[in-house]
């Protein structure tokens, strides 16, 4: 039990304040950056627009779930299925928050090469799908989205766009990625304790079966981005070659059964996919180009994170601080994600509140976009999305077969 704690802080120290500056960028890129300037450049059917999605895709914190409402917004505005597929497989891959997590547990060459995979992935994912697959000829409800996303904030002053922000990355984010990034704490201090020394140096004779096996657990699972690096890392100091860390890091967050089954309603069977070859055979062919190519030293984290695993380094003032101050914001995201949501604002006759029940939100993102979504419709008045329940309230008397049709089209069901 005492290396299990003890590398649980220690993983954890070390990454408190290269989190803490990820959510807040990613708090900055939500508020400041214009949805509106997604559609210019990722309209038309072409490797530009795939090159463009994949680039706006890579800093985003979204996770495997959230970017599924984005993806179809995109698609609403003209984006191609090619540019579409590149963006839901570079997006939940990376973001500015996981990429500073990776430097700060993993070091430059894997923070580096994270986000290049990623692109390398969803250009290759969308220019796949505008060769050989099969292209969609449906035309989904023009809802203004992006404006009204835009709108939210354009009457706020510099200080009430700050606190948005703020509000962004250290409430909303974390409600969505803090469980999974506690759980991966957990699961890496039990790896460090539990799992001996060189375990998985045998497996790591066979390269190609080293990966695959690596692969086989992660597309299943449901890893965020953030939360798989300390997986990761204990992984690597317990034998598990580099590349195969670095197939659990691309496939896991891009991948889990859940996405899969909602992309391919989205996209249909054919470009769902190439999806997931993309990814199986992006990842695996990084994942053995570090192994074999990439000098060795680039990846020697056992002499350089040991001491750190094992509790040889005095914990600075600093890290604990940022540790407090992570963790005291974890708890006040959870305890806001959980309290009951305010539905003053909601007229009280019930004949003009309607509840519908709606399956597969599973982040802040999803709730967000249904809200903005919804209350584009014609003869909605207000609407306030329950995440824990699965339920959106919609106040007025718009047509419920063009809810519905809103609800499936953003990629969820409504029941």
């Amino acid at each position: 039990m005492r290396t299990f704690f003890d590398s649980l802080i220690n993983i954890t120290t070390e990454m408190s304040w290269y989190l803490l500056l990820g959510f807040f960028v990613a708090g900055l890129l939500h508020v400041f950056v214009k949805k509106k300037y997604f559609n210019k450049y990722v309209s038309g059917n072409n490797t530009r627009s795939v090159v463009a999605a994949t680039l706006l895709g890579i800093p985003l914190p979204l996770c495997s779930c959230g970017v599924i409402p984005t993806a179809v917004s995109l698609k609403r505005k003209g984006a191609s299925d090619g540019a579409t597929t590149a963006f839901l497989t570079a997006t939940p891959q990376t973001g500015v928050d996981s990429i500073a997590a990776t430097y700060s547990l993993l070091g430059g060459p894997f923070a580096f090469l994270r986000p290049l995979a990623a692109l390398i992935i969803g250009v290759g994912s969308g220019v796949m799908v505008n060769i050989f697959g099969k292209h969609s000829k449906e035309t989904l409800s023009d809802v203004n989205h992006d404006h009204v996303e835009d709108e939210e904030f354009a009457h706020l002053s510099f200080l009430g766009k700050m606190k948005a922000a703020f509000k962004y990355g250290f409430v909303d984010m974390l409600q969505d990625v803090g469980k999974w990034l506690l759980i991966g704490l957990v699961v890496a201090a039990a790896i460090t304790a539990l799992v001996p020394d060189s375990y998985f140096e045998l497996l790591s004779q066979y390269p190609v079966l080293n990966l695959f096996v690596v692969l086989l657990f992660s597309i299943p699972m449901y890893l965020c981005a953030t939360g798989s690096i300390p997986i990761a890392l204990s992984l690597i100091l317990k034998g598990l070659s580099p590349g195969a860390a670095f197939v659990l890091l691309m496939a896991g967050p891009a991948t889990n059964m859940a996405s899969i089954f909602v992309v391919s309603k989205v996209l249909g069977k054919r470009n769902t996919a190439i999806y997931l070859f993309s990814i199986i055979a992006g990842a695996i062919g990084i994942g053995f180009f570090i192994d074999t190519v990439l000098p060795a030293r680039w990846f020697n984290l056992k002499e350089m994170l040991l001491p750190m695993a094992q509790c040889h380094e005095t914990i600075s003032w600093f890290n604990i601080i940022g540790t407090a101050l992570l963790l005291g914001l974890i708890v006040y995201a959870f305890y806001a994600k959980f309290h009951k949501p305010n539905m003053d604002h909601l007229n009280n006759s019930i004949d003009m509140t309607k509840v519908y029940k709606i399956k597969g939100m599973n982040c802040n993102h999803c709730k967000m976009s249904v809200e903005k979504n919804l209350a584009t419709l014609p003869g909605v008045i207000a609407v306030k999305v329950d995440l824990n329940q699965g339920e959106a309230y919609v106040e007025g008397e718009p047509d419920s077969v063009e809810v519905k049709k809103l609800i499936a089209e953003l990629g969820f069901e409504c029941v």
